[in-house]
Order: C-alpha cells, then sequence, then structure tokens
C-alpha cells in the first residue's frame, strides 16, 4: 500500500485534498508547533476567567437556555462532562468511517486555531486518535445543523474522554477506554470552556460537502463518458458540441462538458460513418443534444458549493470564541445555513444528471428511437428480455433522487426551549447527498452497461479511443451481448468500475 504523506494542521486552511486524505485514505497528521503556542495563549485567557466571580457563557455558566446560570467552580469539571455525555445522543445506523475522521479532523483544525480556549493537551488528544485510527461510533441522526453538528461531534468527545464505543483501527468494535489505552492515549478530562470547543461546530456537515465534491468531480467526468457512448451507440452527432457553439453561451460548466464529449467522440469511427447529408436527421432528442447543458450546471453548481467550502475550510467556528485581542464573544457562526444550502443545491444537480441519464438509457431500448438497435438490446426478441429491467432500476433510483432533492435546509424545528428557535438541518442535507451521489454511480453504470452493449451491437462500425476502451473496461466483469443471464452481479460490478473513478481514469488516459 502506498504511504500517504502526512497533514500539517494549525498552520493553514485546510485543503480539500487534505480532508479526503485524512478521511478516506488515513493519511496521519501533525501539529504545527506555532498553533499550540497560540492554543495555550488562548487558555490562559479562559483560565483568567475562571477564576472571575462575574459569570462567563461557557466558563462559569450553564449553556443554551442555561446560559444565565452560574457554576460553582467545583461543579465545572462534571458540568463538562454532564455536557458531552448529554449531548451525545446520536441513534440509528453507525455512520460512515470516512465522515467520522473528516468530522475528527476538521474539529480538530479549529481546535488548534488558537480561538476556542482549550488546553494543548486536547489539541494533541484529537492528533492521537486520528493517527492511532481511533474512529469514534457516531449515530445517523441527531444533529440539526445548529448549534453546529453538537451530537455527532459529543460522540468524537465522549470517546476522547474514554467513554462510548469506537472502530479501532482494524474496524473492531471496542469500548473506547480500550482502545485509548492500547494506543497510549490518556482519556482526557474537560476543563472550563472544553466541552463547548469541542461540540460547537459544522464539521460534520463540512466533511460530508468536501467528500462529496471530491466524487461528483469524479462522477461528472464519468456522466460526460456515458453521454458520449449513448451518443455514439445511438448514432447521434457531436457538431452539436463544437467549441464555437458553445461559446455563444458562455457558461464555464457547459463549455467543460461540450469539451469532454468532443474528445470523447473526435476521433470515432462510429461518429463519422453517418456524418453528412445523407444521414437525414435534422438533430438529436434533448437528452442526448443537450448533455452538455445539463452536466454543465451540475459542474458549475459545483463550483460554487467549492466556493462556500473553502470559506468554512478557513473558519473557526465555536461559541464563544477566543478573539484575537482576548475577549471570549458569543456569536452565531456555528449556524449551518451555507454548507446546509450548497448540499441541497448539490442534490438538486445529481437528480438532474441522473435523469438525463437515465433518459439516453431509455432511448438504447426502444427500436422507434434507437436507429436500427434490436428491442432493448435483446438476443433474441420476444425470449429475451435484454437490459429492459435494467432500465427500470435506473427509473426508480432517479425517481427516489428527485425526492432527495427536495432541500432538507427550508425545514427548521426549535429547540432548547426555544433558544435555539431556527436550525440549518445541514447534517440531514448532507446524509441525503451521500445517497444521491450513491444513486447517480449506479445510474451512470447501467447507462454504461448499456452504451458497452449498444456498441458491440454497432459492429462492425467501431468505438473511438476512449468509449471503446470503456467498453473493454466493462467488459473485464461483464459479459457482452448474448442471452439473458443474471443480470445483478453484472450491474453491480460495473457499479464499482463507477464509483471507484475506474471508468473516468480510463476515459481519461484514451482523450484523443
Amino acid at each position: 500500500m502506498t504511504e500517504v504523506a502526512p497533514v500539517l494542521v494549525g498552520a493553514a486552511p485546510l485543503p480539500p485534498a487534505a480532508v479526503v486524505a485524512v478521511a478516506r485514505h488515513n493519511a496521519p497528521v501533525s501539529l504545527d508547533a506555532d498553533a499550540l503556542t497560540r492554543v495555550a495563549q488562548a487558555r490562559a485567557v479562559i483560565e483568567s476567567l475562571a477564576v472571575d466571580p462575574v459569570p462567563h457563557y461557557g466558563v462559569s455558566t450553564g449553556f443554551g437556555a442555561l446560559a444565565t446560570t452560574f457554576i460553582a467552580p467545583e461543579r465545572r469539571h462534571q458540568l463538562q462532562a454532564s455536557l458531552i455525555r448529554s449531548h451525545a445522543a446520536g441513534t440509528g445506523a453507525e455512520v460512515e468511517t470516512e465522515v467520522v475522521r473528516a468530522l475528527q479532523l476538521l474539529r480538530l483544525q479549529t481546535l488548534a486555531s488558537g480561538h476556542t480556549g482549550v488546553r494543548p493537551l486536547v489539541v494533541e488528544t484529537y492528533a492521537a486518535m486520528l493517527n492511532a485510527g481511533i474512529t469514534p461510533v457516531v449515530r445517523e441522526y441527531g444533529s440539526l445543523g445548529c448549534s453546529g453538528d453538537l451530537a455527532p461531534l459529543a460522540h468524537i468527545a465522549l470517546a476522547a474522554m474514554g467513554e462510548g464505543d469506537v472502530r479501532d483501527a482494524s474496524g473492531a468494535l471496542v469500548p473506547a477506554s480500550t482502545a485509548l489505552e492500547a494506543a497510549g492515549i490518556e482519556p482526557l478530562v474537560l476543563l472550563e470552556k472544553e466541552g463547548l470547543a469541542l461540540i460547537n461546530g459544522t464539521d460534520g456537515m463540512l466533511g460530508m460537502l468536501v467528500l462529496a465534491l471530491h466524487d461528483l468531480e469524479m462522477l461528472l467526468t464519468t456522466a460526460d463518458l456515458a453521454a458520449a457512448m449513448s451518443i455514439e451507440s445511438q448514432l447521434g452527432t457531436d457538431a452539436v458540441f463544437a467549441a464555437d457553439l458553445m461559446a455563444l453561451r458562455p457558461q464555464s460548466g457547459q463549455g467543460e462538458s461540450a469539451a469532454n464529449l468532443r474528445a470523447f467522440l473526435g476521433t470515432s469511427p462510429m461518429v463519422a460513418s453517418h456524418k453528412g447529408p445523407e444521414d437525414g436527421r435534422v438533430q438529436d432528442a434533448y437528452s442526448l443534444r443537450c448533455s452538455p447543458q445539463v452536466h454543465g450546471a451540475a459542474r458549475d453548481t459545483m463550483a460554487h458549493a467549492a466556493m462556500i467550502a473553502g470559506r468554512e475550510l478557513a473558519s473557526v467556528i465555536d461559541n464563544p470564541v477566543v478573539t484575537s485581542d482576548g475577549r471570549v464573544q458569543s456569536n452565531g457562526n456555528f449556524h449551518g445555513a451555507p454548507v446546509a444550502a450548497v448540499l441541497d443545491f448539490l442534490a438538486i444537480s445529481v437528480a438532474d444528471v441522473a435523469s438525463v441519464a437515465e433518459r439516453r438509457t431509455d432511448r438504447a431500448m426502444d427500436p422507434a428511437r434507437n436507429h436500427g438497435l434490436p428491442p432493448f438490446l435483446a438476443h433474441e426478441i420476444g425470449v429475451d428480455s435484454g437490459l429492459m429491467i435494467a432500465q427500470y432500476a435506473a427509473a426508480g433510483i432517479v425517481s427516489e433522487l428527485k425526492r432527495l432533492a427536495t432541500p432538507a435546509s427550508v425545514d427548521s424545528i426549535p429547540s432548547s426551549a426555544m433558544q435555539e428557535d431556527h436550525v440549518s438541518m445541514g447534517w440531514a442535507a448532507a446524509r441525503k447527498l451521500r445517497r444521491a451521489i450513491d444513486g447517480l454511480g449506479r445510474v451512470l453504470a447501467i447507462e454504461i452497461l448499456t452504451g458497452a452493449r449498444a456498441l458491440d451491437l454497432r459492429a462492425p462500425l467501431l468505438a473511438g479511443p476512449a468509449t471503446g476502451a470503456v467498453r473493454d473496461l466493462v467488459r473485464t466483469v461483464a459479459e457482452g451481448p448474448g442471452p439473458d443471464r443474471f443480470l445483478s452481479p453484472e450491474m453491480e460490478a460495473v457499479t464499482e468500475l463507477v464509483l471507484s473513478g475506474a471508468v473516468a481514469r480510463v476515459a481519461k488516459e484514451h482523450i484523443a
């Protein structure tokens, strides 16, 4: 296995690639020395307030609706522990390891900012847990996205205290105390302000946004390739993707998708075989002709979402924060609205890209529209069903993606005795986007499986270099045209090629 370079935390905002490296590829983290100095300086501010008889929120008071309740010094350790235990109230299935690691990393980045007031020991403990592969069990439900991802972050903090359950580096479910002991990590005993600092953040929804953007960049290239296979095998034209036509509408995402289609189709013998006035068709259907417009709109949505993610990665999210001039100031930066909105926006684009892909797949099945291919691409018409039901599966997924495109961020259910009377639902938006991305990958896999069979059925006409190479890749896991067979395993295998990025890589390697 290739060793992954370590990621430095605390020196500068984390780039998205670093989040993916730690979350998905287990890259180790290291702490910037200057960051630890700033952390210690901010902690000194908190310690000075801890002995002040005047109440200070989060230091010597309760939380949320109990913010006006003064807590005596001898009860504050219990206060911090109680905060974490009570807020670790997630329920449902375990959240994926990569999401939890992103959550851990992004909270660590904020803790290392020198604006939260925790001790350097807290920062070092979070880094040690990541490097030891200790992944706290975080549950699916529990976050309203304001004040940030409270419940998911509380599960992380609980594990750092040596309580609750975790997955160790091997993936085994063990008590947190056991995992910490095995890694030589002392459980944290939280002091003033530290409990709040560990749970006030948008880290869960942001981590899922960064992972989604990484995956969608690959999937939109795959969508362009899938469209190229459909256009080519259905004897469509690439003339409509010309650069001068795209320049008449200078939408950057559309231009990028059109450039991909020109590269995938430009040297295709199959496309060249029917060029000229003798073709007889005036123009292709929208699902073929307008592929760059639909895919490009998703690319532009991604660009906006990436801008928001970049700003959030450069943010310090906590309440209260220790400012550069030494104030401890309450604020509302933990509200997840900016992130929640783009998570929902992406879900809309994912549904649209999947929808047009399914329409291209459906055209390949219909002898009235597929220009000479057999019905459902079946081997023996009337006996075999071919890929008929594969298209049903794509249609069913697209229907679900349309439901998942309904925004979560327009909802709000007040909490904390109306103190938190407007919430973002950003965690929910992120969770449904992850499901939507999986669905998009499956719809594209069905289109690619269909396109591969259609290209084979066009023999002796030859596919282009990129589409032909992807067809050959598909043939390593799925047989070509022939009598009906158990189709589900082939669909799953091609889906794995899509979701792993293999299809996109092969396509790029064979661009003319």
